[in-house]
């Protein structure tokens, strides 16, 4: 199978022990994580190609991160170096009505300073069938989101599928202009989106048409609504994916997922995860396990159901990376979530 690229930041996370807040202990756990490389890991445990694009530093945290990245099976020679630091997320994990807490550290880092030109996408490209974004990297800086905008471009022109999380972020759009004076232009040259109501209205001015989303509970019409006026505005768009989180507390949550394909709106069991370990990187591993259902399974139905189970086992993995196998997403698909020991 030809490979898959993503494109975007990878960070240091650094994050309390348990659930300690950040003003009680003294000691913090460095790992790394950031939403195109979560998924790139995905992919990689699955054993498809897979290739991380990012710029980082010259220097030895970079150094450790790319080292990482490797361990896990992705390629990441295509990373380009420059800048002077990593982004860094400081994480508090919260409990039961006490949600998580992040904290970005991310300005000036090695990526928010790229600029068009600088990657040679006709060589990052090559031999790839697959490419994706998220709505974070355009939000990092004019450059990532020109260079962003340069990317999907190019695959267009080869015929490579593109696939984007929209994930708005607003406290990240800060260099000028808004999520929805960018973002049209980029999901204009996407095949597959990944995204909720919130930030199909934030990133792209798509409401749900005839449904209140605010009055306590969306109901599948809402994601028709969103879906079709998506894929109205934006005719390359080929399928629109919703993620479905019912949080009960920071513990305890419900998981499950839509995927209209233009005539049917697809549906995957309710998981009941009672307790989360760390559901950060949740979304990410949903898209990796999407992106490998999309690009091995024959229909949309078991493809979605990956991605539910994938997300759902990862919120039983500390850090952002989701650390399993095919084998392991199947049996969970299959309904065994007994949680036996394997002997």
């Amino acid at each position: 199978m030809n490979k898959t690229v993503t494109f975007g930041e990878v960070m240091l996370r650094l994050a309390t022990p348990g659930y300690e807040r950040f003003g009680q202990g003294n000691m913090l756990s460095a790992t790394f994580g950031g939403g195109e490389a979560n998924v790139a890991v995905s992919l990689a445990n699955y054993g498809l190609p897979v290739s991380f694009v990012t710029r980082v530093p010259d220097n030895d945290i970079a150094a450790a991160c790319l080292r990482e990245l490797r361990g896990f099976g992705v390629d990441v020679n295509d990373v380009i170096k420059g800048g002077n630091r990593l982004g860094i997320y400081f994480l508090e994990t919260g409990a039961v009505s006490r949600g998580s807490k992040v904290i970005y550290d991310r300005a000036g880092s090695a990526i928010a300073q790229i600029e068009p030109g600088m990657i040679d996408w006709d060589k990052v490209l090559e031999g790839a069938g697959w490419f994706h974004w998220t709505g974070i990297t355009p939000a990092i800086s004019e450059g990532a989101a020109k260079v962003c905008l340069e990317a999907v471009k190019k695959c267009n022109e080869k015929g490579i599928t593109v696939s984007c999380d929209l994930n708005y972020r607003k406290n990240l759009w800060k260099w000028g202009k808004k999520a929805s004076e960018v973002m049209p232009d980029l999901v204009a040259c996407t095949d597959i989106v990944l995204g909720n109501e919130e930030d199909a209205q934030m990133a792209l001015g798509i409401k749900p048409e005839g449904v209140d989303v605010s009055a306590g509970k969306v109901d599948a019409d809402a994601y028709l609504s969103v879906s079709k006026q998506i894929m109205a505005r934006f005719p390359r768009c080929r399928k629109v994916i919703t993620t479905l989180r019912g949080s009960i507390n920071a513990n305890h949550n419900k998981w499950a997922g839509v995927l209209y394909d233009g005539k049917t709106l697809f549906k995957s069991r309710e998981y009941d995860i009672t307790h989360i370990v760390d559901r950060v990187g949740g979304g990410d591993s949903f898209m990796g396990g999407l992106i490998y259902g999309l690009r091995v399974y024959e229909d949309d139905q078991k493809a979605l159901d990956f991605a539910v189970a994938a997300s759902c086992l990862k919120h039983t993995i500390y850090g952002d990376y989701n650390r399993v196998t095919v084998q392991e997403v199947e049996k969970l698909m299959g309904g065994d979530a007994s949680g036996r020991v394997a002997r």
